[in-house]
């Protein structure tokens, strides 16, 4: 073998190797988790006789993605981000609607129909997501934000029966992706409280 196939030889096993341990660059996939619901919580529905269509979130095309968006408020408030190795499962539209759902199935038994169905139902809930985005306050703390309007619509009649919007903060425990996931999940947990509470009051009993 001649000393110039030797070299050539030489060069791409070591290339190869270089190939072979290149770290790779994973992408982290998140959604809100599980929750357990109390006993409390899960009667609180149960008096309430009229059905409902729970639609699918509406959202801003700037929300329509799974990215994780964030702004540097100390810097450039009018500037928002994205996380490079880490995503949602689901645009958070997607998400927050799911987590709805299944409190709301939960908690009025066979009351309630998905989007998908062709039942009939007395109103359907109507959601829009407005705002959801890790605000970082310093370069160490942030917060996330979740904003949301939820309609109940008269289905016969296509009126809107009530309306009201939604707004809640957490503090983040980390200033990072993994931080803002979690506040994000804490977040969407007090909004659902607090839109269980609303539907309570503006729901007819039977």
């Amino acid at each position: 073998m001649t000393r110039t196939l030797l070299l050539i030889l030489i060069f791409y096993l070591l290339s190869g190797c270089t190939t072979l341990y290149k770290p790779s660059t994973s992408i982290a996939i998140y959604d809100f988790g599980t929750q357990e619901y109390s006993q409390n919580e899960s009667q609180s529905l149960n008096s309430k006789s009229k059905s409902i269509l729970i639609a699918d979130a509406a959202a801003p095309l700037w929300l329509d993605n799974t990215t994780i968006q964030y702004r540097l408020l100390y810097h450039n408030s009018t500037q928002t981000y994205t996380y490079t190795n880490s995503r949602w499962k689901a645009p958070p539209a997607t998400l927050l609607a799911r987590k709805i759902r299944d409190r709301i199935v939960s908690n009025s038994n066979e009351q309630v129909v998905k989007n998908s169905s062709t039942a009939k139902t007395d109103y359907i809930l109507h959601l829009e997501l407005e705002e959801f985005i890790q605000a970082f306050d310093t370069m160490n703390e942030s917060h996330v934000a979740i904003g949301l309007r939820a309609s109940l619509i008269e289905r016969n009649s296509r009126t809107i029966f009530a309306q009201k919007d939604f707004a809640v903060t957490a503090k983040t425990p980390t200033a990072d992706a993994v931080g803002a996931v979690w506040a994000f999940g804490s977040a969407a947990n007090q909004l659902i409280n607090e839109l269980m509470d609303w539907l309570t009051t503006k729901l007819p009993s039977q």
